[in-house]
């Protein structure tokens, strides 16, 4: 018989229910029976005892919100009977370094197929990117993209074209097309062969940014336009200034050479202000960005220790599930690589509100909890200026599914950062310089945050999802996991891994975290080929650094 009911931690006194409760049903968990006063569904949770007016909520073995009203035991805890609630916290002295490694035998000696780099990194992928240093730019930068992605063999015609043009024949011979149906996988067809083998893609990375706001967003957007020119999954890049800017040729440079002293990786640094026509600016973008692509392309993929993986820990479109499934087992698998002494990154800032003493405690010496707490206090601060908060984050998809509060939804994140210590504490747009766990300072947004753990670094993205969504990046692969079997089944098309046997009981979270890592060592190799990959998915938003919860 399947469990119905999950008590996460001992110290609980809400549980999560894993299958539908009916009203009047009883549910059993550690030799308690509660009566669900109404139905309880999948992901929700209920009340394991009376839980008094203003008592604490505790989840996950944290205060994750306050009661409104007396709950009575069995009943369904939403936005109407609890609000959010997450405990203080402070620098302590004393270090939470002490975890259990796991076993990382099978994989101690494997490798994965990558680029190496000369200042030690080695990339998933290797990609030529399209940069506007200013949003003035973004129509010369897709009119080269869409030149050289034709001419060079990058052009897919999709499915849904054949389908316009079906549609369209339809339309002129005057017959019913109200039966035409794409049956593809929506993945579409390259239409001819890649001149450049060893070139991935050529990608485009237009933004909105570069002039008009601060000077510390055009040095910001220099900072993470300089994390994806250096990045071990980028061959070289062309970048586009218009000239006048805030951000300017000379910052992009400085950011470049704060991150790769030295850097030798092909750059073409042109400016139309300089230039003069658009004729000569293309002419001379086209001829230089031609010449960096052949000496790109003698580079090819060569044995790497697992070491030199660093992987993105994110999640969007979160459920119920999220915190007992797929977010454990990424977790798990953060654990394997750091012991294998690789590097991880877990953002998104406003999603570990309530879990910051732990994670404090977690880090390697004082200053880095200090650090860490201070950019936590220093985010919520700005939000709480402009009406907001951390507790107004969770998305109405959220809610629905369960994560009733913040705090709720924090606690289940976190658990995507394993249990391994805190090696270092970055602000955005920083980058890795440590093998371990890293704290990135993002928006709790996934695309602005998948964003900027690229720009960090994270050559590979571990995406969970409970409701699903699509997010994916132009250079780093993005893994999606699902939370849950039905979603799996449902949006087959960008789910690449389900965790949902978890929750059903068919497989343990070790067993789940070594398919993941399987799974990372496939893609990283360029084997396998993600679903964000295949359609396309290139998502890139910078954070120009406001309250984004």
């Amino acid at each position: 018989m399947k469990q119905t009911i999950l008590k996460i931690h001992p110290g609980d006194n809400v549980w999560v229910a894993l299958q539908d409760i009916p009203a009047g049903a009883g549910v059993h968990c550690d030799g308690v029976t509660v009566t669900a006063i109404r139905k309880v569904e999948a992901k929700h949770k209920i009340a394991a005892q009376e839980l008094p007016k203003d008592s604490p909520v505790i989840m996950y073995g944290v205060l994750v919100g306050l009661a409104n009203d007396t709950i009575p035991a069995g009943e369904l805890i939403t936005t109407q009977n609890i609000r959010h609630a997450s405990g203080s916290f402070a620098v302590k002295g004393e270090r939470h370094n002490q975890w259990t490694v796991p076993d990382i035998s099978p994989w101690e000696n494997r490798h994965f197929d990558g680029y190496h780099r000369t200042d030690g990194r080695v990339g998933t992928g290797n990609y030529w990117v399209i940069i506007p240093l200013v949003f003035c730019e973004n129509r010369n930068v897709q009119l080269l993209h869409e030149i050289l992605v034709k001419e060079l063999g990058y052009r897919k015609q999709h499915s849904y074209e054949t389908m316009l043009q079906q549609l369209l024949q339809d339309f002129r011979s005057g017959k019913d097309s109200s039966n035409i149906a794409d049956s593809s996988n929506g993945e579409g067809i390259v239409l001819q062969g890649r001149t450049f083998a060893n070139i991935d893609g050529i990608k485009l990375l237009t933004h909105t940014m570069g002039c008009g706001g601060t000077k510390q967003d055009a040095r910001t957007l220099c900072g993470l336009l300089a994390g994806y020119i250096t990045h071990p999954n980028v061959a070289g890049a062309t970048v586009l200034s218009l000239g006048c800017q805030n951000a300017q040729i000379d910052m992009l440079k400085e950011e470049i050479e704060k991150r790769v002293p030295g850097f030798d990786r092909t750059v073409v640094f042109l400016e139309q202000q300089q230039l003069g026509s658009e004729k000569a600016l293309m002419t001379q973008a086209i001829h230089q960005t031609f010449d960096g692509l052949t000496k790109a392309n003698t580079q090819q993929r060569q044995p790497a220790p697992l070491s030199k993986l660093c992987i993105g820990m994110e999640c969007g479109g979160s459920d119920g599930f999220s915190g007992i499934s797929a977010n454990p087992a990424v977790g798990r698998v953060a654990d394997m690589l750091v012991a294998l002494g690789g590097s991880v990154i877990l953002s998104e800032f406003p999603e570990l509100c309530g879990v910051e003493q732990e994670l404090s405690d977690r880090c390697i010496n004082t200053d880095l909890a200090g650090r860490y707490l201070q950019l936590m206090r220093d985010y919520a601060s700005r939000a709480e200026a402009v009406g907001s908060g951390f507790d107004s984050n969770p998305s109405a998809g959220n809610i629905r599914d369960g994560l009733i509060t913040d705090a709720i939804k924090s606690a289940g994140a976190a658990k995507k950062g394993g249990s391994s210590p805190v090696t270092d504490v970055i602000d955005y747009p920083g980058w890795v310089q440590h093998p371990g766990l890293a704290l990135l300072c993002t928006p709790g947004s996934d695309v602005e945050s998948t964003t900027a753990e690229v720009g960090a670094g994270a050559n590979v993205v571990l995406f969970t999802t409970g409701l699903g969504t699509p997010t994916g990046n132009p250079v780093t692969p993005v893994i999606k996991l699902s939370t849950n079997s039905k979603l799996a089944a449902k949006m087959q098309d960008i789910i690449d891994l389900d965790t949902g046997t978890i929750i059903s009981g068919d497989a343990s979270i070790d067993d789940v975290a070594a398919n993941i890592l399987e799974l990372v060592i496939a893609t990283a190799s360029g084997q396998y080929s993600t679903k964000a990959q295949q359609l396309g998915q290139d998502d890139f938003i910078p954070w120009k650094r406001g309250v984004s919860l």
